[in-house]
């Protein structure tokens, strides 16, 4: 009789079996939903050997049996699918290499660093990043597994209790195909051995599994495959257990469901189901693509890529065509000329329906756009084809929504309050002879609300989109052109004022300050080098300055992000506008018919340009700047008087 090889655990992986058989004790249901999901993959892929390798082809049904003993304490999970080598089980059950094990610690102990949930909470973490073997541990003091791969003769032996260390043996004699998950069960876990217990676990989160599972004589999962059902025969209840079967994530409704059916071009079936939350934005790492395509019922490939584009990888679901051919490999299935058409249908049928989602039911549609808003903003810089399909269900923050009233709550601004618009709507209030539509990006609401820049936009009623999130603008840019009318930054020189909204002809001819030639000079002089030009402003009302960038550029806030993210970009130089009708600017043309003010002046254009800098949420000069700050106050002290009077 051969020894069993002794291996040593990856140290993460010891981790993981810590926090399974403790942290995640009282949720021990989910190990034998997890066992059994690790079964019908194994099964799923050796069908879809079976049908493009003759070879392996024979005559038993493909199954899952439960096999519980009660005296022994004993419970084993049997497959006859395609086994693990010696190798397969090296790699599979004692490394990281082929598990999400790695990720999934990482994102526990993220969790806890932010004060979230115990580990206990986290039931669907495990499904998501394949860790779902060790969950065994919860319910087993040891465990083994019994396995022949399909490719050789030879049986193994594979047995661990969890401590750190797991054999590996041959096993003499015939072993069938496939694998046996043989639980020696902890004390405690006797309703693992009870037969109605194991129907009910079974039937709760494996209903929809495709392969029968058996206990005994009977079949505990006979639920129809759905998605060929008529939409109108299918009940909430079974999309949300189909849902919750799909996605691991127990006890959670989908946020909307999609069933498609069609004959022509195409023949498939399909229902795709958007999850209530996005797991990106709580730092889970990029989602996975999540359907499942078949053939005629038949599973050809699991989380496939090729049927949905990247900006929709959030999406859950099954396509089943009966016009993809059964004998398809994996390797040949990328290329196959149906996938293409398929994704074309598909991509609109989502983008439709999102669009009359907006319209017939906008709170729901409200929280998509804020947990997945993200993802699909940026298929516009990857489909060209529906870029003016997703345009049209971005939404953003404007100053038609936004006004004062509504953005500030307590002094900060709250987003909750504020309805947002789309495309659509902003071309609805436009102006007559309008051209471009603006918007304007910064890092928040509260400071885009106050910027200098929207002087010129309210004097003439023309709204101004809100974009506090780069990939809106990344977007945008990208977009270039809707329904007809540019998208502009109000930053940029290449705004163009419609002519409707021209100021009456008493404000142009309001009277301009002496001597403003020359303030203009002294600033050119003062800022040299650092600005492309100083000029009058024709945009402000209130505000002494401005900066804007020259023709052409990219937005302040666009610059920004190439900035901190490539080293090597330089941000180009701006153009400085002054108001000549702002209290200071005035005041400073005053000073400067004498000369002897000509070193203020010039220190007031330097700490002008440093304010604006800032508005614009950009560092001046810090030495300089505070330097500068300085010497103003004392300037200003000593013309104060210490008399009492």
């Amino acid at each position: 009789m051969s020894q069993p090889q002794e291996f040593t655990f990856q140290t993460e992986i010891k981790q993981l079996l810590h926090i399974l058989s403790h942290s995640l004790y009282q949720n021990r249901e989910i190990a034998l939903r997890e066992l059994i999901s690790n079964a019908s993959d194994s099964l799923n892929k050796l069908r879809h050997i079976q049908l493009s390798d003759e070879q392996y082809r024979d005559d038993s049904p493909l199954e899952i049996t439960l096999e519980p003993d009660k005296e022994a304490k004993l419970l084993v999970i049997r497959d006859n699918g395609i086994g693990l080598t010696h190798d397969e089980l090296v790699q599979n059950l004692g490394t990281i290499a082929h598990s999400g094990s790695k990720e999934f610690l990482r994102t526990l102990a993220a969790k806890a660093e932010k004060g979230g949930e115990a580990p206990s909470a986290d039931l669907s973490l495990i499904g998501q990043f394949g860790v779902g073997f060790y969950a065994a541990f919860m319910l087993a003091e040891k465990v083994e597994v019994v396995t022949r791969s399909y490719r050789e003769q030879t049986g193994w032996r594979w047995e661990s209790d969890g401590s750190g260390r797991f054999t590996i043996t041959p096993v003499e004699g015939d072993v069938p195909r496939g694998a046996q998950i043989r639980l020696h069960l902890k004390d405690d876990m006797d309703e693992f051995t009870d037969p109605n217990r194991l129907k009910f676990i079974v039937r709760k989160y494996s209903t929809f599994v495709p392969h029968p599972i058996k206990l005994a004589t009977d079949i505990l999962n006979e639920q129809k495959p759905i998605w060929v059902e008529p939409k109108n025969q299918v009940t909430e209840e079974q999309h949300a257990g189909f849902y919750q079967w799909l996605t691991h994530h127990t006890d959670e409704k989908p946020l909307w469901h999609l069933h498609l059916s069609s004959d022509s071009p195409i023949q498939f079936h399909s229902i795709l189901y958007c999850p209530p939350s996005n797991f990106e934005l709580m730092g889970f790492g990029q989602i996975e693509h999540g359907i499942n395509l078949c053939a005629k019922r038949i599973l050809v490939q699991d989380d496939c890529r090729d049927l949905l584009p990247e900006y929709l990888r959030f999406l859950y679901g099954v396509v089943d065509s009966a016009d993809l051919p059964l004998n398809v490999s994996r390797e040949t299935l990328q290329d196959h000329k149906l996938l293409p058409k398929l994704k074309k249908v598909l991509v609109k049928k989502v983008l439709d329906y999102l669009a009359s989602l907006a319209e017939e039911q906008p709170e729901t549609f409200k929280t998509f756009y804020q947990q997945f808003g993200p993802i699909l903003r940026t298929g516009i810089g990857q489909d060209f084809e529906n870029r003016e399909r997703i345009a049209k269900l971005m939404r953003f923050h404007s100053t038609h929504t936004a006004n004062e009233a509504t953005l500030l709550v307590g002094g900060k601004v709250d987003k909750s309050l504020i309805p947002s618009v789309s495309l659509d709507s902003y071309l609805q209030r436009a102006v007559e002879g309008q051209t471009q539509i603006f918007y304007l990006s910064g890092p928040d609401l509260d400071a885009l609300s106050r910027h200098p820049l929207l002087e010129a936009f309210r004097k003439r009623n023309l709204e101004v989109l809100f974009l506090d999130d780069p990939i809106d603008e990344f977007a945008l840019t990208q977009l270039h052109r809707y329904e007809g009318k540019d998208l502009i930054s109000i930053d940029s020189a290449d705004v163009k004022f419609p002519e409707s909204t021209n100021p009456a002809e008493t404000d142009e001819l309001k009277i301009k300050p002496k001597n403003l030639t020359r303030i203009l000079e002294l600033f050119r002089g003062a800022l040299d080098g650092k600005v492309e030009d100083v000029r009058e402003s024709s945009r402000l009302t209130d505000s002494n300055c401005c900066l804007i960038n020259p023709q052409g550029t990219m937005s302040n806030q666009l610059q920004k992000v190439l900035s901190h993210t490539m080293k090597e970009y330089e941000m180009p130089k701006r153009i400085f506008e002054i108001n000549p009708h702002a209290g200071l600017i005035t005041r400073l043309c005053d000073l400067s018919s004498n000369s002897d003010n000509d070193d203020f002046i010039r220190d007031c254009g330097r700490q002008l340009y440093a304010n604006s800098l800032i508005l614009d949420g950009l560092i001046p000069d810090v030495e300089e700047t505070t330097t500068r700050s300085l010497r103003f106050m004392e300037e200003l002290a000593r013309s104060k008087s210490s008399i009492v009077i």
